[in-house]
């Protein structure tokens, strides 16, 4: 039988914002997928932790407060010296285009921004876990 893909999601910083994030834990695990939501200000140590430790396939981040080129750097680098190269991380919130393009450069998956259809997040995870499953 084949895994549900496992997907952590967290709103990290100060964030209070956490409407959008909700609406897509619920759609993630509507259509199978294993959700496990961490909440509210969540730092990069705690998510990467709470990672290793459900052996997550995905990370989904969400952030509305300007703190994405801090924090989603952040965890980014903890997942390499933690050794959880195999897994991908996304991210939702209202992101420039020049940060998406700077922080796809440094490894991120695919940041969706506002209005973004929640089947477009859907299919990328699971061509992506399906893809790179380990």
């Amino acid at each position: 039988m084949k895994r549900k893909v496992r997907i952590l999601m967290a709103k990290p910083g100060l964030d209070g914002h956490d409407r959008g994030i909700k609406v897509l834990a619920a759609a993630y695990r509507d259509t199978g997928m294993e959700v496990i939501y961490l909440g509210l200000r969540q730092t990069p140590a705690m998510i990467v932790s709470a990672a290793l430790q459900e052996d997550v396939d995905v990370i989904a981040l969400s952030s509305l407060n300007n703190a994405h080129m801090t924090i989603f750097p952040n965890v980014l680098n903890l997942m390499k010296e933690k050794g959880l190269d195999n897994v991908l991380l996304v991210g939702g919130g209202i992101i420039p285009p020049k940060d998406i393009k700077e922080l796809e450069k440094l490894g991120m998956g695919k940041l969706f921004g506002p209005g973004t259809r929640v089947k477009e997040t859907i299919d990328y995870i699971n061509k992506w876990v399906e893809t790179n499953r380990r």
